[in-house]
């Protein structure tokens, strides 16, 4: 492995969170009594993150208020996931290494993942998607890899065929890049598609034309629980203890 590089994180949180059915911000609802993106800094604090830049939208004030000295940056209006990452281009004008695109309501990412994530672009390898098997793929993407493990693309669900729904290797979302690839493919992203979103996980296909490599590290699918609904939180704390 070539010399460590310096590791920053985007951190996405602009959701409106209206499954949550509450006005409280939905990162900000407690999970073992501290609110969601506290476990998410904590890890990164944990893994010596030398920026940490927080998108959000709707409610921000509430996070400006509960984690003041965490940099944020607005995605206003919201065009999707790789568009929130684009927002964060300017407050991480100057860094060079390795950037973590992590959610705000999935909050058990642990350090020592986020660091083999990393590690995993630190060689040849421009992106590296973290994947989990679940045992109920319900209508998650799946990462479809060559002989040697490496990515070759995401299928989303809804266009998968029958056999690619067989594979259990699911996408989580959370991806690490090299920053001097990252910003220009998230550049090239275009928005033909049904909802007219930037997609961040369209840049895979971009890396991939342009002959880059892509690595997928596996983790459990605890350590990537995502939070949408007050059911899943009830679920994801019952689980909580276990999970960490």
């Amino acid at each position: 492995m070539t010399q460590e590089q310096p590791i920053a994180a985007v951190v996405l949180a602009a959701g409106k969170g209206t499954r949550m059915k509450s006005d409280l911000h939905k990162v900000l609802h407690p999970l073992a009594g501290r609110p969601m993106l506290a476990h998410l800094l904590e890890s990164l604090e944990a893994l010596g993150a030398t920026r940490s830049v927080l998108v959000v939208g709707s409610g921000r004030e509430q996070i400006h208020a509960a984690f003041p000295g965490l940099q944020t940056v607005v995605q206003e209006p919201q065009l999707g996931t790789g568009h929130a990452v684009r927002m964060a281009e300017p407050a991480l004008s100057g860094f060079a290494g390795v950037v973590l695109v992590l959610y705000g309501d999935v909050p058990l990412v642990t350090a020592t993942t986020m660091r083999r994530l990393a590690e995993a672009v630190q060689g040849g390898d421009a992106l590296a998607v973290l994947g989990f098997r679940p045992e109920d793929t319900r209508s998650y993407g799946r990462l479809l890899t060559d002989a040697e493990g490496r990515l070759e693309r995401i299928v989303e669900h809804a266009d998968a065929s029958p056999e690619e729904l067989e594979i259990d290797l699911c996408n989580s979302g959370i991806m690490a890049a090299r920053s001097e690839f990252l910003f220009p493919l998230l550049a090239q992203l275009g928005n033909d598609n049904a909802k007219g979103e930037y997609y961040l996980t369209d840049i895979v296909a971009l890396a991939r034309a342009a002959s880059h490599g892509i690595a997928v590290v596996e983790t459990q699918p605890d350590e990537v629980a995502g939070v949408n609904s007050p059911e899943e939180l009830a679920e994801l704390e019952s689980r909580f203890e276990v999970a960490r």
